[in-house]
């Protein structure tokens, strides 16, 4: 996305900004305070100068920085990334959440191997805790069989929610769908939450 696009994105989401209309105290302090930090976190510097490829899918570093804090924040016991890319976001992720249990599948190639793998994964676990659908184009799949393996403290974070048209439209599906609680558009990324105690609210975030 060339810079005057992603301006205009940010002009459209201008009101979207700093918890704007946000009542849910836990959702305000997230929005406030864990996608909006600005501090320098000392593993910054360090993943700064570690060598990822530049040929292989990846995102800004911005969003990488955003998915350390989010790991950060929720500290998961439980963590999977199904379309791996250059590495980059998975290790800020990582370096996020030490402790955590970390399994990263490929995920571009071959969707037999890709889907055999995950199930594989899920049935060794109770429930997922923070699930990152990155650059996959089986992302409608992946979602769909982690889906049972979601409890009311999981996140999945789905990358690239405006990647196509069609993705766009599956983006809107998830938001729509029974299982699913709360949800946050960041533009680059999306995140899902399935607390069913909630009430069901979707968030624009200006996250440009």
């Amino acid at each position: 996305m060339n810079f005057l696009h992603r301006l205009w994105i940010w002009c459209k989401r201008f009101r979207h900004r700093c918890g704007y209309g946000v009542h849910s105290p836990s959702d305000f302090f997230l929005i406030t305070s864990v996608i909006y930090e600005s501090s320098p976190y000392y593993s910054y510097k360090t993943l700064r100068t570690t060598k990822f490829s530049a040929n292989l899918p990846h995102y800004r570093r911005k969003v990488n920085r955003l998915l350390f804090r989010l790991v950060n924040y929720f500290r998961p016991k439980t963590f999977l990334e199904v379309g791996t890319g250059n590495g980059e976001a998975l290790a800020y992720m990582q370096a996020g959440c030490r402790v955590m249990d970390a399994f990263s599948i490929e995920g571009r190639q071959n969707p037999e191997e890709t889907l055999r793998m995950l199930e594989e994964r899920l049935s060794a676990m109770r429930t997922i805790d923070c699930l990152h659908i990155a650059h996959t184009p089986f992302y409608k799949e992946v979602f769909r069989a982690a889906l049972p393996y979601a409890g009311a403290k999981s996140c999945f974070i789905i990358g690239g929610i405006y990647d196509s048209k069609e993705k766009n439209a599956w983006w809107q599906e998830v938001k729509a769908h029974e299982s699913t609680c709360i949800t946050m558009d960041l533009y680059d990324i999306g995140l899902v939450f399935f607390d069913k105690a909630r009430y069901k609210q979707h968030y624009i975030v200006n996250f440009l």
